[in-house]
């Protein structure tokens, strides 16, 4: 019983939010009796939603696919160039202006160019979204693994441990809370760069169902398609932070 209030009361908050949001949309659509195709209702966007109209598990699919594969990317890119930066000051000075470059570039940009080299499917998409992602791993994990208690370090020196053990046994836990962090953003910029190639040029996916809508002004079904997209974020974004929870609950303990 203590167990289920600390679970109602650490999310009840978030649901309340959710409910009161949708509560004053149905309220603002009613109450000016705004059109269905500038703003439809909750009730409109739910039975689009479940329309056998949509083949909505087919596109949510390869969104899920390319945004899964985008974040993977984007995390596994950032930890070992950030493990780069760290382990050699060397590497740091001539990675770090090309990295810096390499996330300002107009992304939107990019796309339709992994789109003319790779052509259409999910992997331009996993490129697009891990391009946009990774950039905040390289970050965090070289912080993470640089800014360490020095007596940990001195520790691992006095029994005579070499670089790449201390480097494993005390760097790297120490980055845990970093990374995670970093991989709770990376999650959301998945979507977001996954979303992007869609929009660019695909032929199936959520984002090319709000483009498709939108053209038809089934503005019910763009909307429902922005809903499925938001359930796949939260749902990466959950599993990131029960991963964050089971590799670095100190953290998780002082940030709440």
């Amino acid at each position: 019983m203590h167990r289920l209030r600390q679970v109602l009361a650490h999310y009840l908050p978030a649901v309340g939010i959710f409910v009161g949001f949708v509560l004053l949309w149905q309220l603002a659509v009613s109450a000016f009796d705004i059109r269905e195709y500038l703003l439809p209702s909750p009730g409109a966007v739910l039975q689009a939603m479940v329309s056998q109209e949509i083949p909505w598990l087919q596109h949510a699919w390869i969104t899920a696919v390319e945004i899964l594969g985008a974040f993977v990317l984007a995390g596994a890119s950032g930890v070992l160039l950030g493990m780069a930066i760290a382990w050699s000051p060397g590497l740091s000075r001539a990675l770090t202006p090309f990295l810096v470059f390499v996330n300002t570039l107009p992304k939107v940009a990019i796309a339709p160019l992994f789109l003319m080299w790779l052509g259409y499917g999910i992997l331009p998409n996993m490129l697009i979204g891990a391009l946009i992602g990774f950039f905040p791993v390289v970050i965090n994990t070289a912080v993470g693994l640089t800014q360490i208690d020095q007596d940990l370090v001195d520790l691992g020196r006095v029994f005579s441990a070499p670089k790449w053990k201390v480097f494993l046994k005390i760097r790297i836990p120490n980055a845990y809370p970093y990374i995670l962090s970093a991989l709770k953003v990376t999650a959301t910029s998945a979507v977001v760069g996954a979303i992007v190639g869609e929009f660019v040029a695909s032929q199936k996916g959520l984002g090319y169902v709000i483009i498709t809508t939108q053209s038809s002004m089934n503005t019910p079904a763009a909307f429902a398609a922005l809903v499925w997209i938001s359930l796949l974020g939260l749902l990466l974004y959950g599993l990131v932070a029960g991963l964050s929870r089971l590799l670095a609950p100190w953290a998780e303990d002082r940030a709440g």
